[in-house]
């Protein structure tokens, strides 16, 4: 999931040597299991109203007051959860976790001959029969690199090689740069690391032996006062670190972070796959997975289920968005890139078990089995189910760069039951766009919360987090939400009725998103997105409203009319 597992540092040193080691993570402070030790005014954001409250939420909170209090919803709602596992135990989960009524529990047998034994919750496509699973994934670059160098590293001409070859040798080539430009900004991150804490160890030196001990605290160091130039010049630089946020155990972090990405992402020895046993290229291999939904990394689906569907108003960390809903979970998402065949089989996995919405907070730059996953999002909305995607955390134009999936086919056809959500901030100033968010007028509908989230985390904890990871599950409680109330409605038209009732700031300027650093450019928040604004719950129930009796009045109108043809 281009370590999207959503994508920031859990520590950001503002110092030039950690650049770059931001783009591809989500971000998440510390783990708590009080939500009350964290920012009050950051609790359930998500939920509030610009116009109420001056607050760029959604307009949860507004919809239940004033249009849902005296209504019924008319359809529990199944919303699949394709990530990486969500911890189903979690204590504001309860009662929101999707049973499949047609399997027995851990009888070892396909009761309902889906396939999949023993599919209690959903299924596992990162692991094996015997509870083993896929916790840490290469980057697909690594993958096809890996795959096509033996086949074309020493082609010099490509006049002897088909068409078909002609289309895999470009596809290893930029997997070749890409690969390589990893490898080498991650190695040169490690020697700066390592070049960083021997310079600051140098400078402690300074210190300690100023003040005759092996330690110091930040009182001794602000205490220091010397004639000693060399003295208050590493006073001043330590200061300087310790205010930028640094500590050992941070650094140690960061450099385990780093690590990841050689060890793992960019690692051409490392084959986490054989714990599968499957061949990924053949999308007809399907007998593989377990039932385990929670994996050993449930930390990015749990937050994305909350937002989804957390219980409200129990006085118990944050409020869902959707209240009469049930969650599917298919963990198919590694630290590092999914598989296209698990992605593909998930989405299906989705439609035939009941799905009506399927949620996607993952993304990768290279796809080369891209028609398995074509197929099946066909297939989805073939079969009336609506797909949510987030943008991606890149801080890029994905008109332009690559973010898959996407509902633009291999043929060029495009898939219309597919939203692609980018994250907004809480405050309506030049800093509305979430400085990460991946943007785009053709490619990106519309804008949700995904800016400093106060959100669910496993083990009945709760976290302060950033990405589009979460500004999918935003639209997705909504449609969910305005689709429990509004059955009547097929998935495109949801989606329109979404696109239409956006929050529109036409004349706001933002600061665009980029995090390859350079000039700052400010442009028109409207212009990032198709639809130039940011999802509303309350504008979307009442337009779904006008959308659904206007279908009965056509209805009417067309019974009326055969009845006079009949007479």
């Amino acid at each position: 999931m281009k370590n999207q597992i959503t994508k920031f540092l859990l520590i950001v040193f503002s110092i030039s040597l950690l650049n770059g080691l931001l783009t591809n993570s989500f971000a998440q402070s510390n783990s708590v299991y009080s939500i009350d030790s964290l920012d009050s005014k950051l609790i359930n954001w998500y939920n509030m109203s610009p116009e109420i409250d001056k607050i760029q939420g959604v307009e949860v909170n507004r919809a239940y007051k004033e249009l849902l209090s005296n209504k019924k919803s008319k359809k529990k709602i199944v919303v699949a959860i394709i990530d990486g596992g969500v911890d189903i135990d979690h204590i504001d989960l309860q009662g929101k976790i999707w049973v499949n009524k047609g399997e027995i529990p851990n009888n070892g047998i396909d009761d309902d001959n889906n396939g999949y034994i023993d599919d209690i919750h959903g299924w596992g496509f990162l692991g094996n029969s015997k509870g083993e699973n896929i916790e840490e994934e290469n980057v697909e670059q690594t993958r096809i690199y890996r795959d096509l160098n033996p086949i074309y590293r020493n082609i010099k001409s490509t006049d002897s090689l088909s068409e078909s070859q002609k289309k895999e040798y470009n596809l290893y080539l930029q997997s070749e740069k890409s690969f390589l430009e990893g490898l080498s900004k991650y190695t040169k991150i490690k020697a700066n690391l390592e070049a960083f804490e021997k310079d600051f160890k140098f400078v402690e030196e300074i210190i300690k032996n100023y003040l005759g001990r092996s330690t110091y605290t930040l009182d001794d160091l602000k205490s220091i006062r010397s004639v000693d130039g060399r003295i208050m010049k590493a006073r001043e630089y330590l200061l300087n670190k310790y205010k930028q946020g640094f500590s050992y155990k941070e650094l140690a972090k960061v450099k385990e972070y780093n690590n990841m990405f050689l060890e793992k992402h960019y690692n051409l020895n490392f084959f986490p796959r054989n714990i599968i046993a499957d061949n990924p290229k053949d999308i007809n291999d399907r007998n593989y997975g377990n039932n385990d939904v929670k994996g050993p990394r449930p930390d990015h689906g749990t937050p994305v289920s909350g937002i989804i569907a957390a219980i409200r108003n129990n006085d118990i960390g944050i409020d869902g968005i959707a209240e009469n809903v049930e969650l599917m979970i298919l963990r198919a998402v590694p630290n590092g890139d999914e598989r296209d065949k698990d992605i593909a089989l998930a989405i299906r996995y989705a439609v035939n078990n009941g799905a009506n919405i399927i949620n996607m907070s993952f993304g990768k730059d290279f796809s080369p089995q891209k028609e398995f996953v074509d197929e099946a999002i066909k297939y989805a909305e073939a079969n009336n189910v609506l797909m949510v995607h987030a943008a991606g955390n890149d801080g890029e134009n994905i008109d332009v760069a690559n973010n898959f999936p996407t509902n633009i086919l291999n043929d060029g056809t495009t898939v219309n039951s597919w939203i692609t959500v980018g994250a907004n901030a809480k405050k309506l100033n030049k800093e509305l766009c979430g400085r990460f968010s991946n943007y785009g007028q053709k490619s990106v509908d519309f804008f949700a919360p995904g800016v400093n989230m106060i959100l669910l985390y496993p083990g009945n904890k709760y976290s302060q987090m950033n990405g589009t990871s979460f500004s999918g599950p935003v639209v997705t409680g909504v449609a969910a939400l305005v689709w429990s109330y509004y059955p009547e409605l097929t998935a495109i038209e949801l989606k329109d009725v979404l696109l239409q009732s956006c929050t529109v700031y036409p004349k706001q300027k933002v600061y665009c998103p980029n995090l390859q650093g350079g000039k700052i450019v400010r442009t028109k928040f409207s212009a990032l997105s198709k639809a130039g604004g940011i999802v509303n719950a309350y504008n979307a129930l009442n337009l779904a409203e006008k959308v659904v009796n206007s279908k009965k009045q056509v209805s009417s109108s067309l019974i009326d009319l055969a009845k006079v043809v009949s007479e």
